[in-house]
């Protein structure tokens, strides 16, 4: 039998409930009443509320509520900004803060916002068939010029595609015994293309009326593999392993020879400041020459004699953002691209790709380098300059990828392979609009010449 307990104010036997195991016996009615359940009629209300608003007043310290004292505290609270009625209330809008920097200089600190990156199709946006297209690692058979013209050798015949409407042109078939052709480039104008033939002579050809300027012989003793222009003088490569520059405006074309290299040359860029001439070659040499010494009675012509590479040197490309560096790509037996100061002749990196390195091509708007390659994937691979982290790998084509050429605004690249294509990637972007550069403020009083 569960035990009970007695209240003693009322004095009745409960029964003792689990629930109330916790509550405390009372001593009495008064005392000891829950204080989560209060016995409203035992309290007195109107004691209450004497003590809370009068009671205190009478227990104060007199001294405490004497005028100095009360001016003490005011400007106490005064200085310590603490007359506020409610420290955390929202009745009041904080202070204005005061600004450490001038409105005028405030968007010097902003930082620029972040760049979208740019997107990268994967698949060529046009391709176009190229029968009778020499697959030859050593030639130059592609060439975009600055009015948007493409020129391609397919065999013996140079064909034009006009980039503009798309329409499709012959230049020129040249002869069985002259020909096939071994090279194309156009000249700066854009008007007018050079033309090498397996049978050692250049060409010049007029495009807008077809018609042949003039025949260059002289230049070799076999086929013309490369060739470059830097403005009137036209440079050529051969397969015997000269370089001859050709000032196309007079008679006597043939006005230097440049000797280095002891296999053929196929590779010839000139740099943009027209100072200095990169030329790779078969023997695996990189030379640099440049057009102050190379022209004296110096013991060696070139300025550089680069003997890195461990393959035939083909791919070259002068960065557009930096004068004196170059980049060079090796062939299959080296696989590398290696990048130079040409005014030191330090090589600055080298990247192993993994496959035969046929072309190169510079971002004219990007700090970026193109590459087309060979066995085994025959890829154009884009890569972030000077890190050389891939940022895209683009295939499509089934045999090594032997030519690349750049549209004059720099934003399309066409490539040629040994499977008889021509594809075109939309690969470097649409350049940014560069903004109108804000007016200058007038000077005061233009009409005025002098001021006495």
């Amino acid at each position: 039998m569960d035990a009970g307990f007695t209240n003693s104010s009322a004095g009745k036997t409960r029964t003792r409930c689990p629930l109330q195991d916790q509550h405390l016996q009372r001593k009495n009615s008064r005392e000891n009443l829950d204080r989560f359940i209060p016995n409203r009629s035992a309290m007195d209300f109107d004691y209450a509320h004497y003590m809370l608003t009068e009671g205190r007043k009478g227990k104060e310290n007199p001294a405490v509520s004497s005028p100095s004292r009360e001016a003490y505290q005011k400007q106490l609270a005064e200085t310590f900004n603490m007359n506020r009625t409610r420290i955390l209330a929202f009745k009041n809008k904080p202070p204005t803060p005061v600004e450490a920097i001038p409105n005028d200089f405030s968007g010097v600190q902003q930082s620029k916002p972040a760049k979208a990156r740019r997107y990268i199709p994967q698949t060529s946006e046009r391709t176009l068939d190229a029968p009778d297209l020499l697959d030859d690692y050593y030639l130059n058979l592609l060439d975009w010029g600055s009015s948007n013209v493409l020129a391609i050798a397919l065999g013996s015949t140079v064909y034009l595609w006009d980039a503009t409407d798309g329409a499709t042109s012959e230049l020129v078939t040249v002869d069985d015994e002259n020909g096939p052709v071994t090279s194309v480039k156009w000249a700066p104008d854009g008007k007018h293309i050079a033309i090498g033939l397996n049978n050692s002579d250049v060409q010049l050809w007029d495009s807008t009326s077809n018609k042949q300027l003039r025949n260059l012989r002289g230049c070799h003793q076999s086929r013309v593999g490369s060739m470059d222009w830097n403005n009137h003088i036209l440079t050529t490569g051969g397969m015997d392993g000269q370089i001859v520059n050709n000032d196309v405006r007079i008679r006597s074309h043939i006005v230097e020879t440049y000797s280095g290299h002891h296999q053929e040359v196929c590779g010839l860029k000139w740099s943009a400041s027209g100072q200095q001439l990169a030329s790779g070659g078969n023997d695996n040499l990189l030379h640099i020459w440049d057009r102050s010494t190379a022209s004296s009675n110096s013991p060696t012509q070139w300025l550089h004699r680069l003997e890195d590479h461990t393959a035939a040197v083909k791919a070259l490309a002068w960065c557009p953002f930096q004068g004196n560096l170059l980049a060079s790509g090796g062939g299959g037996g080296d696989r590398c691209i290696k990048f130079w100061n040409t005014h030191t002749g330090a090589c600055l990196n080298s990247v192993d790709t993994g496959s035969q390195v046929c072309s190169l091509l510079w971002n004219k708007n990007e700090r970026e380098l193109l590459s087309s390659h060979g066995f085994t994937q025959n890829q154009l691979t884009l890569w972030k300059y000077p890190s050389m982290v891939k940022i895209a790998e683009l295939t499509g084509h089934t045999s090594r990828v032997l030519f690349m050429a750049q549209s004059p605004d720099g934003c399309t690249v066409a490539s040629a392979a040994g499977d008889e294509t021509l594809r075109f990637w939309n690969v470097f972007g649409t350049p940014e609009v560069a903004k109108p550069a804000p007016k200058a403020n007038p000077e005061p009083f233009p009409h005025l010449n002098r001021i006495r």
